[in-house]
């Protein structure tokens, strides 16, 4: 998951697109009693600024999958996120930082997989938990 930022500026190629599969690592889901299921699809463009700073447009694509945080049941989410970058060759507080030759995305998915995430997921919409009445 790379931009080579000096070879697109060589080919004077300034704007781009990407896409591509990533495999989370195994504990990449914060959501108790679940897991990301499969691949997460990284897509998204860049475009190279003159002072060599870059901006990249983010998508993440994934399921969490694995029981209902309120009755245990199956359930599991889709996850669309999207995030503008600014990816910077002097160290700032605000955007990541880069060599000025290629960009690894992997940090930015990383992160964008990590605050995408719901604090629970539900086994359908309005779920009130689980029955502890006796009938």
């Amino acid at each position: 998951m790379e931009i080579e930022v000096r070879k697109l500026n060589a080919l004077k190629k300034y704007e781009g697109e990407f896409e591509y599969e990533y495999e989370p690592n195994a504990d990449s889901c914060l959501v108790p009693l679940c897991k990301i299921e499969g691949k997460v699809k990284v897509s998204g463009s860049f475009e190279i600024y003159e002072d060599d700073s870059v901006g990249v447009n983010l998508t993440v694509n994934y399921k969490i999958v694995g029981q209902c945080s309120y009755c245990l049941s199956e359930a599991q989410k889709e996850i669309t996120f999207t995030q503008e970058i600014l990816y910077v060759t002097e160290e700032d507080d605000e955007n990541y930082l880069y060599d000025g030759i290629k960009i690894n995305l992997k940090s930015a998915v990383d992160e964008a997989i990590l605050i995408s995430q719901p604090n629970i997921i539900l086994c359908r919409e309005g779920c009130t938990g689980i029955d502890v009445t006796n009938k």
